[in-house]
């Protein structure tokens, strides 16, 4: 199993989140604060020896596939990423570009947008699955966020910035600070915050391939703090990985076309796509079970479906498309 703290990289991309960055919640926000206070130590230096401090990061900046790692991936744990997928010869993305360009400038530093011309980084957008342009995501502690296809006017690119930039903050401990004129940093880092002991141990029993180790810690949090989301999400990683564990993915995958009303399989086939990073395709098929079975055998799919939603996070775009599209075969 791969380590908690593996991310996105531009030989991995499926336009899904990697499974392996899922829930690192907590690590995300020792790295911001990390991040912050290193920004913070070296504008004190600076300052210190009469010598300008250098910009923490461009506001707006084009990124290619040599650079993509690094202006975005890496970048990304320190402020959430929104990629702008354009082209030339697009006439709607010359009517998007600019207002996510004025409100890089207007939301001062709270994210960054990187532009990428799709005729000239073919590679990227690929891997992104990107059917049309414009085309809007966004990339926060290295998973990777829908936002929106087309063009949008600035009140409806607003509300979603807003809500991006909530969830970064409140998920991960990432926000972006803000950002003078000049470019230089203005925010200060704060003390960071100690992690729970408790939630250390699941970690690192989930980064040591323990995963019943890990979710007997989880379920342990949250015996005592039943609201602890980073431990409910750490668990229901976790027990997903056990599920899959010694699973053929052929065979399963087989057996669950062959028989699309045996609901175990069904549920076998959902998991490895989840895992696979087939986000779209698990609820998909999970959806498509609810609304073919009947009384315990659809009670049974509903419920995984919703312990998958856990993974993912209810604030996903896709998990508020699936929820919606769960409802319409219920009622």
């Amino acid at each position: 199993m791969q380590p908690r703290n593996s991310r996105l990289n531009s030989a991995a991309l499926r336009g899904a989140v990697d499974l392996a960055a899922v829930k690192a919640a907590g690590e995300a926000a020792q790295k911001a604060e990390q991040a912050r206070a290193e920004r913070a130590r070296q504008a004190a230096a600076a300052e210190a020896d009469g010598v300008a401090p250098q910009p923490a990061y461009q506001l707006v900046i084009d990124v290619t596939e040599e650079t993509f790692e690094t202006e975005v991936v890496q970048r990304s744990t320190e402020v959430p990423v929104v990629i702008d997928f354009w082209a030339e010869w697009c006439g709607p993305c010359k009517q998007l570009s600019p207002i996510l360009e004025g409100l890089a400038e207007e939301y001062a530093g709270a994210f960054v947008l990187a532009k990428i011309d799709v005729d000239a980084n073919q590679l990227i957008a690929q891997q992104f699955g990107i059917q049309g342009i414009p085309a809007v995501m966004a990339v926060v502690a290295g998973q990777l966020v829908p936002l929106f296809q087309g063009a949008e006017s600035a009140a409806n690119v607003r509300k979603v910035l807003d809500q991006l930039i909530l969830v970064a903050e409140q998920r991960f401990g990432i926000s972006g600070g803000a950002v003078a004129p000049g470019g230089e940093a203005a925010e200060a880092a704060g003390p960071q915050r100690p992690e729970d002991p408790a939630l250390a141990a699941a970690h690192d029993a989930l980064d040591a391939g323990d995963l019943g180790g890990a979710i007997q810690a989880y379920r342990n949090v949250l015996a005592d703090q039943p609201g602890n989301t980073e431990a409910k999400l750490g668990l229901a990683q976790a027990e997903l990985l056990k599920r899959v564990e010694g699973l053929d993915l052929q065979a399963v995958r087989a057996a669950a076309a062959a028989d699309p009303k045996d609901v175990g399989t069904q549920l076998q086939a959902a998991d490895l796509d989840l895992v696979g990073g087939h986000v779209e395709d698990a609820f998909g098929r999970l959806v498509d079970t609810v609304g073919r079975t009947f009384g315990e055998d659809r009670d049974t799919a509903r419920l995984r479906l919703l312990e998958l939603f856990e993974v993912i996070g209810p604030e996903d775009p896709r998990v508020v498309a699936a929820r919606t599209a769960l409802a319409r075969v219920l009622f």
